[in-house]
């Protein structure tokens, strides 16, 4: 498996093969590479799992020769980067995204070279993480208006003469 910023990239035009150079992403107190979420929260590099995979579909001879397509597993419930709030969230934001191992994955393959779908998938990841940090707003409870309430009843009262109106004459004991 390959992980983060050191992975191994393909020069296409000579065959030659060489660490992938870091991305800019801002460092942590040890010099280690994050991912910047918000002021208040950056995830370590090392907490992301970056595989690189061959995309399926369309592409001609380059989908079968060159793995351009990321799966990015991120720890939800194991990392330490995460407000118990956010990770609640966002645990209930990932949905089917989500595996029984707590690790969400994102696949990203949309785009023809590897840098540009390892950056797609951090940005879905940074993006899922920005919504979590959002406060969902509380609900107080209200109460119908007088003139609510009265519409409400009047369409009842004329839904009910239209049902009433439907109803044949009624075949009693009457002779």
């Amino acid at each position: 498996m390959i992980r983060g910023a050191g992975s191994v990239r393909i020069d296409q035009g000579a065959g030659r093969i060489g660490p992938c150079p870091p991305p800019h992403l801002p460092t942590g107190p040890d010099g280690e590479p994050m991912i910047e979420i918000n002021e208040r929260i950056a995830i370590p590099d090392d907490e992301i799992a970056m595989e690189f995979i061959r995309a399926s579909g369309p592409g001609g001879q380059n989908v079968n020769k060159v793995s351009t397509a990321v799966r990015l597993r991120f720890d939800v419930r194991g990392s330490a980067a995460l407000p118990a709030d956010v990770r609640d969230r966002l645990i209930r934001l990932a949905g089917r995204r989500l595996g029984d191992d707590g690790f969400l994955t994102i696949h990203a393959r949309s785009e023809r070279t590897q840098e540009a779908n390892r950056r797609d998938a951090i940005d879905r990841l940074v993006e899922l993480i920005q919504r979590a940090c959002e406060r969902p707003k509380a609900r107080r409870a209200t109460r119908p208006t007088a003139g609510s309430r009265e519409r409400r009843l009047e369409s009842k009262r004329r839904r009910g003469e239209t049902k009433q109106g439907r109803r044949g004459p009624r075949s009693g004991g009457e002779d």
